[in-house]
């Protein structure tokens, strides 16, 4: 029902998240679609306001799972427009895209939610999105202790952390740790 993933940049989080969400969702149908969500957090400056819809706006903070999914999608395709434009379509219709400022108050039933760059969320936030899953859903949170962006998290006190710790004995939980990518 929840699995932790942590390891340094470029180990593979994300892909392989994704991939089992992809297998879950498509193949196997124990889910009805993958809900993806991050904090944003900026590294840099802000660009300010970004205007659209909730998808949208969350798009720009996306780039590392658009990235995989394409990874993923790469000769699925048989290198033709409409192959690629088809592959594209089903895959949006499964994969939603969600800020966590609207999570609270939702429940998620079958659903595959992967939380991305966990790092950056306070026990508090974490346990707000936990809460969400309903039945049949699972939750994915994925991160790497070394880029906390959150100015008053550090690796002891981040959210991520505590789950990490709390879940380790909980029989419906699983941890992993990548070392190397």
């Amino acid at each position: 029902d929840l699995v932790t993933l942590l390891g340094a940049a470029g180990t593979g989080k994300t892909l392989l998240a994704l991939a089992a969400g992809l297998t879950q969702v498509m193949d196997t149908k124990q889910y009805r679609e993958i809900v993806v969500t991050r904090v944003t957090i900026s590294v840099g400056e802000d660009i300010g306001f970004l205007p659209g819809t909730e998808e949208e706006k969350m798009e720009p903070w996306m780039g590392a799972l658009m990235d995989n999914l394409e990874v993923l999608t790469e000769g699925e395709s048989q290198n033709s427009d409409w192959g690629r434009a088809a592959t594209n379509d089903l895959l949006h219709s499964r994969i939603k895209i969600r800020s966590l400022n609207f999570m609270r108050g939702r429940t998620f039933l079958n659903r595959y939610l992967i939380i991305d760059e966990a790092q950056n969320l306070t026990s508090k936030q974490l346990k707000t999105l936990l809460t969400r899953a309903g039945p049949g859903t699972k939750v994915v949170c994925i991160g790497n202790l070394g880029q906390i962006d959150t100015p008053y998290l550090t690796e002891t006190t981040s959210g991520l952390t505590r789950v990490v710790n709390r879940f380790r004995t909980w029989p419906n939980a699983g941890h992993i740790t990548l070392r190397r990518g």
